[in-house]
């Protein structure tokens, strides 16, 4: 055989290795065709994450603009645990962050049913291992009655938290006489969309603080005044102030590399037919999208879905009265909002293997079954509360193994870690820095 022949032989092979599966392409022709129904004709672009530096396509505040120096700053600050200056115990003073309970290799949130903020110690491989120092007393730990909810693509809620109780605007315009003075709820009286209200109500929540001295100490006074130009000095290094810059930050953080986000841009080859025949499940013949569209497949509906609460899963701080049990009707009293939570986005669900706001679920084929079946698992919740999409789907068995593929592998962006500086300006651990969870993270 002459090189000519030998070229043009593998000529053929390369031609016909890169031809496109005829089954695969049909899935993808069904998928675009679903897309464009479950987005009622605006198709693909429906449901495409911006880049993370396209601030003019990042849904924001408009009293918090974002800039690249706001979003560094919080970058910083998200993960400094330096800022934890106002423990309740000496012993957890510089020890933890915002990012202790929602970090990057857990999609954002915490790998326990519980995330422990101060009070809590160790981490393990990926927080799994996190636990109550014995110092402490439980009603001393930072911990929340219900499940840490993820910070992944929160650009795409303007009220935040399972009961969408912080924020000024949108849903909760109306809701002022539940502001309660005294409460992380008043921090809304500042006017401020859910992500910036949630950030600097947690920074008394979370017992983390600054002031002019830490910024000097820490080199962060000339980040502040990039990040906040005609800012009085008086009044730049306050809890709003990074508060603001944190939830820039959190606004940037987005799922936009995962496979599905790929295919969305052309790239096809991104999923496998497997995760396509899943996403043709979601998109058409489960009917997700009634619940879960948009940019970040979520909504800011809340709806009744009759799962268990956190204390049934033995959580610190939390039993059966606790207020967050009544999810949207927690917060507004009304009755036709009690027992319904807000709609949560689905990127990166394999991260943490804990589901639903009470945690009562561990792998995403449980959840799966659980709204295929639509039997409620929560006696306390009453029929009326149940949402009236939450009946049988009866998905089979190959429709259910698909479904949990797409949601699985097509929804994880895999360089996660990319949302996670390499050090921040105190030296500290990230995400965590207490002496068991730095031994745990080879981190000194």
């Amino acid at each position: 055989m002459n090189s000519r022949i030998i070229i043009q032989f593998c000529l053929v092979l390369a031609l016909s290795s890169c031809a496109k599966d005829p089954q695969s392409a049909q899935l993808d022709d069904e998928l675009l065709a679903a897309i464009e129904l479950a987005s009622n004709g605006i198709g693909n672009d429906h449901f495409i994450l911006p880049e993370s530096d396209d601030y003019a396509n990042i849904p924001q505040d408009p009293k918090n603009p974002l800039t690249p120096e706001k979003v560094a700053l919080g970058k910083l600050l998200y993960h400094e645990s330096a800022m934890a200056i106002d423990p309740i115990r000496p012993i957890s003073v510089g020890t933890y962050s915002c990012a202790s309970c929602h970090f990057a290799a857990g999609g954002f949130q915490a790998c326990l049913t519980q995330g422990i903020s101060e009070g809590g110690m160790g981490f393990g491989i990926n927080g799994e291992s996190r636990v109550m120092n014995p110092a402490y007393k439980e009603d001393e730990l930072d911990v929340q009655p219900i499940r840490t909810p993820s910070v992944m693509n929160i650009a795409y809620q303007p009220n935040i938290l399972w009961n969408g109780q912080f924020g000024a605007t949108h849903l909760n315009v109306g809701t002022e006489t539940q502001w309660e003075y005294g409460t992380p709820k008043a921090t809304n009286s500042l006017g401020y969309e859910g992500t910036e209200t949630q950030a600097i109500a947690g920074m008394t929540v979370h017992r983390l603080n600054l002031n002019p001295n830490w910024a000097e100490l820490y080199k962060y006074t000339d980040l502040f005044k990039a990040a906040f130009p005609g800012v009085p000095e008086d009044q730049l290094f306050t809890k709003e102030m990074a508060g603001l810059a944190i939830a820039a930050y959190e606004r940037t953080i987005l799922a936009n590399q995962a496979p599905f986000q790929d295919w969305l841009k052309g790239k096809h080859q991104a999923m496998s037919d497997k995760e396509k025949r899943g996403a043709l499940v979601f998109f058409r013949d489960a009917n997700c999208t009634s619940c879960h569209t948009g940019p970040a497949l979520n909504s800011m509906a809340f709806y009744g879905l009759g799962m268990l609460d956190l204390y049934h899963q033995g959580a610190f701080k939390s039993n059966k009265n606790s207020p967050e049990n009544l999810g949207r009707g927690g917060f507004t009293k009304r009755p036709e909002d009690m027992y319904k939570f807000k709609v949560p986005q689905l990127y990166n669900l394999k991260d943490s293997p804990h589901y639903g706001h009470g945690a009562s679920m561990t792998t995403i084929r449980e959840v799966v079954r659980y709204k295929n079946k639509a039997i409620p698992e929560n006696p306390n919740v009453l029929a009326s509360s149940l949402a009236a999409e939450f009946v049988p789907q009866n998905l089979t068995e190959q429709q259910i193994d698909d479904l949990v593929a797409f949601l699985t592998f097509g929804l994880r962006d895999p360089f996660l870690s990319r949302y996670e500086p390499t050090s921040v300006n105190s030296g500290l651990c990230i995400p965590v820095a207490d002496p068991m969870a730095k031994a745990d993270l080879g981190c000194q």
